[in-house]
């Protein structure tokens, strides 16, 4: 069970590290086919508002991946609970406020690691 946990765990992460590249470094070329509903003039006025969000990610990759370097499996359980939270509240906000796949793609599978992780 937690080497599947972990699998998830990194493929949250990865995902993040993925918004991360899209947010901070590519927002004006592959952020415009993620965003496509998003009027097309505006990516150049909110670059610098994108790459914040992009370094948020770029924060919740990082304390995943922290997560499976703990030792304790109660400390990393927790640190890992923690950040699957942010991760599923800012997919309930992203489909609330932008798009509802967001939570599809960003939230289930933080919320079925919380499970796993809960319920192990």
């Amino acid at each position: 069970m937690q080497i599947i946990i972990s699998i998830l765990i990194v493929i949250v992460a990865l995902l993040h590290l993925y918004f991360l590249y899209f947010e901070m470094f590519a927002w004006e070329t592959k952020g415009r086919k993620v965003f496509n509903k998003f009027p097309k003039e505006l990516f150049a006025s909110t670059k610098e508002m994108a790459a914040n969000q992009g370094l948020y990610n770029g924060f919740l990759a990082a304390g995943l991946i922290w997560s499976l370097f703990i030792t304790s499996v109660e400390w990393a359980d927790n640190v890992a609970l923690f950040f699957l939270s942010c991760v599923t509240v800012a997919g309930l906000y992203g489909a609330y406020s932008v798009d509802k796949k967001i939570f599809f793609i960003q939230g289930i599978p933080a919320v079925i690691t919380i499970l796993l992780i809960v319920f192990k």
